[in-house]
């Protein structure tokens, strides 16, 4: 008895499979993707802009007959109410089998407590945001894909950047969120100075906890310091409030002060000259290459048009992500005949894969980690617009960036050399 039941089970696999794989051959009525994002609380000041940029997207995407012509509709997911609620949705949308692909997340928290269910259930989900380096360290994931920059390339850039505008820095102050993607930061940026430049100081580490309203200890401990480099990478409303309380005490004079993720506040809060500030990666939609791409400046126009402020890299990382996933349907149509892919075979188009996005490259290595180049300025102003723009602009390629796929990255950060530093391009050398 149980042998036939046994056979009954496995011949209702099979018959499940066959009707799978016919389904598959079908295009559907439409394509569903769960975009997760902090659409409420303080982080929705870097969370809406991506939820904007993917809804511009969609929105250009349906107008072109949708992608390889199906119809793209998005749900979306505030990340704002935490890890079980953000697992509890994810596993909800994925249940439902027209959302092939999640769009996940924001938060590195988040993703990093995604990607195993992920791997699970075998939904492809592309990390749009997820800069933590521990995402893909093991380098078995088979459905998790990040085809964005990692805290690794982009905070060594900022030390490099530092040390050839700043070559005689000898202290310096962090001062970054409480969580992991504040201490891994501080982490990569301290161990990339140490390397090559063994005789500065860290005078002070203070880690604000996310979503902190108020500034005042923190800029009081820092102005007394009186380093000559103060880092940051506190981002959304509380990069703002940090701003505008630290500017009117003086530290934007007393000090140097690197803000990582400074551009997606030029248009709303007044910094001055020679704040070093970049974007995660390659995303700055009035780079030269951006500026080269027809596309990118449609976007960008349309943007603005429809949201009143033009794009900051976390609009540009969400725009990046759908461009990477349109270009893994149809990659995966052509790989198996023109028959819709399952999620399966739109995971394997994902890997190794090249694709042209707004502003550069986004190279897919065989970890399914993004080599995506790194862009890092200080601010500056001119004529064309009301608020300050990035100068004085490098270019670091994102491969020069990296360690191997299943090195060490903090081992291999302290093994860099300053003339490992001298080979790279120089600020100011992308124009």
């Amino acid at each position: 008895m149980k042998l036939r039941s046994g056979l009954s089970a496995v011949s209702l696999v099979i018959g499940l499979a066959s009707a799978a794989s016919a389904a598959a051959e079908q295009k559907p009525a439409s394509l569903g993707l769960g975009i997760f994002t902090f659409t409420s609380g303080p982080a929705a000041a870097y969370g809406m802009p991506g939820k904007n940029a993917a809804d511009l997207m969609i929105d250009e995407i349906n107008a072109k007959g949708g992608i390889e012509g199906v119809p793209v509709s998005a749900t979306y997911v505030d990340e704002a109410q935490g890890a079980q609620g953000v697992i509890a949705e994810y596993r909800r949308l994925a249940s439902d089998a027209k959302n092939q692909v999640m769009v996940a997340a924001l938060s590195s928290a988040n993703c990093l407590a995604l990607a195993p269910i992920a791997e699970q259930i075998e939904v492809p989900t592309v990390g749009w945001n997820c800069d933590t380096h521990q995402l893909l360290i093991d380098g078995k994931s088979k459905y998790v894909f990040r085809p964005n920059g990692n805290t690794v390339p982009e905070f060594i850039a900022y030390a490099i950047y530092l040390l050839e505008r700043k070559p005689n820095v000898k202290t310096v102050a962090i001062i970054n969120p409480d969580y992991a993607f504040g201490h891994d930061a501080a982490k990569i940026f301290t161990a990339a100075l140490k390397a090559l430049k063994p005789d500065v100081d860290i005078v002070a580490e203070l880690y604000p906890k996310l979503g902190s309203p108020n500034y005042q200890t923190e800029i009081s401990r820092l102005t007394t310091a009186r380093p000559d480099v103060v880092f940051s990478n506190l981002w959304g409303a509380d990069l703002e409030n940090f701003v505008r309380q630290a500017a009117p005490r003086g530290l934007f004079t007393s000090s140097q002060v690197v803000l990582a993720l400074g551009e997606t506040v030029l248009q709303r809060v007044p910094l001055p000259d020679g704040v070093i500030v970049g974007v995660l990666g390659d995303g700055w939609w009035m780079s030269p290459d951006a500026k080269a791409n027809p596309e990118t400046a449609k976007f960008a126009e349309a943007y603005k048009a429809r949201f009143g402020e033009y794009p900051v890299f976390p609009s540009i990382k969400m725009a990046n992500a759908l461009i990477y996933v349109k270009a893994a349907y149809k990659a995966a149509m052509q790989k198996n005949g023109g028959k819709w892919p399952t999620r399966a075979e739109l995971a394997d188009a994902m890997k190794g894969s090249k694709v042209a996005t707004l502003t550069g490259t986004a190279q897919t290595r065989a970890d399914n980690d993004g080599l995506v180049d790194q862009v890092v300025g200080v601010t500056v102003k001119t004529a064309a617009q009301q608020f300050p723009v990035i100068g004085d602009m490098v270019r670091y390629k994102g491969d020069s960036l990296m360690p191997q796929a299943g090195q060490d990255p903090l081992a291999w950060i302290s093994t860099l050399k300053p003339e490992f530093a001298k080979s790279l391009p120089k600020p100011g050398s992308y124009k």
